[in-house]
């Protein structure tokens, strides 16, 4: 019986590292920062595609050279 006992207590010990293995890990998933960081690197690297890039500036050039058509009218 006292054998039984030390499996469960030794169960339980292993059942209670992994939960807390398991909340470290989504902790650190789930950081703000980390993910505000993730964001703006995947930002970085969109705009770092010339399609994308070239994109945004000739749309930019667009909107610019009809605000002044509209302003000198």
């Amino acid at each position: 019986m006292a054998r039984d006992l030390d499996i469960i207590q030794r169960e339980i010990e292993e059942a209670r590292d992994a939960l807390a293995n398991t909340l470290d890990t989504l902790a650190e998933r789930a950081n703000p920062k980390r993910l505000v960081d993730e964001g703006k690197q995947t930002a970085k690297e969109k705009l770092a595609d010339p399609k994308i890039k070239y994109g945004l500036i000739a749309i930019g050039a667009l909107v610019v050279l009809l605000l002044l058509r509209r302003l000198l009218r």
